[in-house]
């Protein structure tokens, strides 16, 4: 658990960590939707007390409001995670500016931009998982998951 290694192995204090986790955002709500989910269940399973979402464009919360209300709960220490599978120009300019605009307001609380996602043995299991819920709900032996139930859920289709 990540409160487990900053407390052990890096010497800090987990009630003073606050993590933003950062997409793109966008003008569809449900996706926007989704980024709150995401930033709940590494809340949960990190064990971490301060985490906020945050969207680096189109949506609110911005990067400045979420950074803000980490230092309102505490946060010392705010590391700002890029929710996106690879490195690019969000990445490597826009999400560092935002943050260091937004860490510009508060005197004295350290920041950090991680890497993104990337390539990660667990996101090909993530990718296998996702594969087989979809056939089996296309063949019609299984439900719906919560990205595509909206919509009726996954189809099979064949070529012209």
């Amino acid at each position: 658990m990540l409160i487990d290694r900053l407390s052990d192995e890096l010497r800090l204090d987990p009630q003073r960590v606050g993590v933003v986790v950062v997409d793109h955002g966008s003008r569809r709500e449900e996706s926007n939707a989704l980024l709150h989910d995401v930033a709940a269940l590494f809340q949960r399973v990190s064990g971490m007390p301060i985490v906020e979402p945050a969207h680096m464009e189109l949506a609110e919360p911005s990067i400045a409001a979420a950074f803000a209300k980490c230092v309102e709960r505490g946060a010392e220490t705010v590391v700002v995670f890029p929710y996106f599978l690879s490195p690019g120009r969000h990445w490597s300019q826009d999400i560092p500016r935002l943050a260091a605009e937004a860490a510009a307001n508060h005197p004295g609380v350290r920041y950090q931009v991680t890497s993104p996602l990337g390539l990660h043995e667990l996101m090909a299991e993530v990718m296998g998982k996702r594969i087989a819920q979809c056939l089996h709900r296309s063949l019609g032996e299984g439900d719906a998951c919560d990205l595509c139930r909206p919509s009726g859920g996954c189809v099979m289709r064949s070529g012209r």
